[in-house]
């Protein structure tokens, strides 16, 4: 049974950085494109950054240029690297994967489309406040 676990959340100031990771296990690891997304309360599950088999990376634009996703195949972990904080991405971030070697990203840099990601973590809270 493929299992998700995210590590690393935890509360911060703003204007600081927090790295989470994702373990994946039963999965033939390699061959998943990865994604993290994240939700808020009372808001719906958005999108924040992929990264597909061969590496190539999208993101939201809210993440891009202070988020960076990263894979370890060797390790079968997922981590995502969260600078510059602001409030506003206090959530819960899920990871999660697919089975399609490339990333499916929405319009309007939304990030990656959560309908194409079969498997999901459980999360882990991240919250930004001062």
């Amino acid at each position: 049974q493929v299992r998700l676990v995210e590590f690393g959340g935890g509360s911060v100031q703003p204007g600081g950085s927090v790295g989470l990771t994702c373990a994946a296990s039963a999965l033939t690891y390699s061959q998943y494109s990865l994604g993290w997304f994240r939700q808020a309360p009372g808001k719906e599950r958005e999108g924040v950054a992929c990264i597909d088999v061969d590496g190539l990376t999208t993101y939201s634009d809210s993440a891009k240029g202070r988020f960076t996703i990263s894979r370890d195949n060797a390790k079968q972990t997922l981590e995502l690297q969260m600078n510059s904080l602001k409030v506003d991405d206090t959530a819960m971030y899920y990871c999660a994967a697919t089975a399609l070697r490339r990333c499916a990203t929405l319009r309007g840099g939304q990030g990656p489309k959560s309908g194409a990601f079969a498997f999901w973590g459980q999360g882990t809270q991240v919250t930004v406040s001062s």
